[in-house]
Formats: C-alpha cells, structure tokens, sequence
C-alpha cells in the first residue's frame, strides 16, 4: 500500500512547490537554534478549532517541537485562527509568512489560500495563491507533510485531525519513508473522520489517539521517544 500512489504523491507536492509566492513578506525576528529539533506538521479541517485548541492547550510552554499547522479556511475572509489559538496555549501562535524561521516552542499557522512549505534550515515559504489545490483544498497538508519530512526526516511527526476530502495521507506515507511519527485523532472524537481514516488506511499510522490524548503523546514522542523504530499501530481508548 506504501507505495502504491508514489507517482500522485510526488506529483501533488512538486506542483504546488513550483508556485511559490514571488513577493515574499520575510520576518526575521527569531533566528534558527544551532541544534536539530523534532517539527510537528499538523492538518484540521471540520472540527480543527476545537481539535487544535485541546491540543495546543495541553503542551507546556516549553515544549522542544516547532508546530506548522495547515486548516482548510475560506479565503474570502481574513483568517483570525491564530489569535484564537494564541489566547488558549502557552506556545506563540502566529500565521506564516515565507522568511519565518521554526524553532522550537512556536506555532506556525499557513494563511488561506497558500500552500505552506518548510525549505533547509527550518526557513518557512508559502506558494502564490495561484497555486492548485491539492485534494481540493488550499492550503493543503501535503505539502506541508512532504516538505517537514524532507528537511526533518526522523525527526518529523505528522498529526492528522477531523476533517474530509482525505488531505494528507499522500504526505504521512513520505514522513514514515523518512523515518518521522504519524499521529491520527480517532473515530469518536473526531467531527469528520474521513481525513484521519484515509491516513490510517495506509498502513503508516503509528498511533490512532482520542483527542485528549494527543498532546500526552506529542510531549513523549518529543522527549525520550525521538529516533524508535516503527511499530505496531497503536488505539488507545478513553
């Protein structure tokens, strides 16, 4: 099953990659650590709100992990997500812009209608908002899956939340070739279940996790958890 759509999946994410922004807005507040960290890529849709507030809400301030997250929003208004989020966590939330370094205790958030990207370093770039969508959706969460486990390999985790049209399950399959963590939200607490189902369908899911115990998970898989091998799909029940 694992490579069954490696054509699609390459074929998805080089094309949005080839449409980046060309009038980039560069924020060069913070500067990238001098040493590795684990980067989180996380995708939402129906339901996310909800989903990544108990999520972000559950890690300490001090969290070692850099957060990108993609949520498919309307881009005919401006998106205020990362106010919201800002208010209920620790961490700093704000929305991406192409320059933006991650590092570890922050939260990126793509902007609608963009495509989000991680390059060498950690460095963050967004498409133009020209480029396709990618299971329908602009932002998507391949991309984002694909570029975190080109640059992060190992040290990536993918977290696949409620929501529909199956978006990500191309990119967990290249997180778990580069040797990263695929966390999936279960079928009870999720709105739409139809995003982390087609994930686990792939057979590349390490953990299928009710939503309050994600965050449990995240802070142990960021901690001693980093560089273990694969194994078994895990169901934890409430």
């Amino acid at each position: 099953m694992k490579k069954k759509n490696e054509a699609t999946k390459h074929k998805v994410t080089n094309k949005a990659a080839g449409q980046l922004a060309k009038a980039p807005r560069p924020e060069t507040s913070v500067s990238p650590p001098s040493h590795s960290f684990p980067v989180i890529a996380m995708a939402a849709s129906v339901g996310g709100l909800n989903a990544l507030s108990v999520i972000l809400g559950g890690l300490p301030a001090d969290f070692p992990a850099a957060i990108a997250i993609v949520m498919h929003l309307s881009p005919d208004h401006k998106s205020i997500l990362a106010e919201i989020l800002n208010r209920r966590t620790h961490l700093r939330v704000t929305q991406a812009h192409t320059g933006d370094i991650l590092c570890p205790s922050r939260v990126f958030i793509a902007p609608p209608n963009h495509h989000l990207f991680v390059a060498e370093g950690g460095r963050l770039k967004l498409s133009s908002a020209a480029a396709e969508k990618v299971h329908y959706a602009r932002p998507s969460a391949e991309p984002l899956f694909a570029s975190v486990a080109a640059v992060y390999q190992q040290d990536a985790i993918a977290v696949v939340l409620t929501g529909g049209d199956g978006d990500g399950s191309f990119g967990v399959q290249i997180i778990k070739d580069k040797g990263g963590k695929v966390i999936a939200q279960d079928r009870p607490t999720s709105q739409d279940f139809s995003m982390p189902e087609t994930s686990i369908k792939t057979g590349d899911v390490d953990f299928i996790l009710p939503l309050d115990r994600i965050a449990a998970k995240l802070i142990a898989l960021t901690g001693a958890g980093r560089g273990s091998k694969k194994g078994r799909t895990t169901t934890i029940r409430k």
